[in-house]
């Protein structure tokens, strides 16, 4: 169960590197070791995002809600911090990223990975990570469904083309 919230927490990174290069592309900015603190900071970013987004589905289907109404609640209600804390981040990163005086070349990179990952992880983990979330929940709920449903369906052989009913 823990293996599957991890996927689909570990399945935004991807997202947000696409945002980064992308942005650092467009300002012609080279892969540093200030570019490299920004994405490592990044990444952190974006999985609490999609912590905040997991963590509150879990707690909404542990209520007894389904997994899409689960899904829905939680990117309702935890929209608002997620952009809270990711435009204070990017308008945080603006400065260093378009700063022009000396030696600001070496930290640019690092104000153009956060600006690009953050932008592009806000809008797609809002999205994504729901999506992945729900498949995963309904590829588990096969995989247990075949391995312990044959017993609690029908307690003998069943002829085929007979009806089975549930109780």
């Amino acid at each position: 169960m823990a293996s599957g919230r991890l996927l689909v927490v570990l399945f935004a990174i991807p997202m947000s590197f696409i945002g980064a290069f992308l942005a650092l592309a467009l300002a012609k900015s080279s892969l540093s070791l200030f570019t490299t603190m920004g994405l490592i900071v990044m990444m952190g970013l974006v999985c609490k995002n999609s912590i905040l987004i997991v963590d509150f589905a879990n707690k909404e289907k542990a209520h007894g809600k389904d997994s899409f109404d689960a899904l829905v609640a939680a990117g309702k209600e935890r929209l608002r911090p997620i952009l809270m804390t990711t435009i204070a981040m990017v308008l945080g990163m603006l400065p260093i990223a378009i700063a022009k005086g000396a030696g600001s070349e070496w930290k640019n990179g690092l104000g153009w990975a956060l600006v690009g990952g953050l932008t592009s992880s806000m809008c797609l983990t809002v999205f994504i990570v729901p999506a992945v979330y729900l498949v995963v929940d309904r590829i588990k709920g096969r995989f247990g469904r075949r391995r312990g449903g044959v017993r609690e369906i029908a307690e003998g052989p069943v002829p085929v083309g007979s009806p089975v009913s549930v109780r």
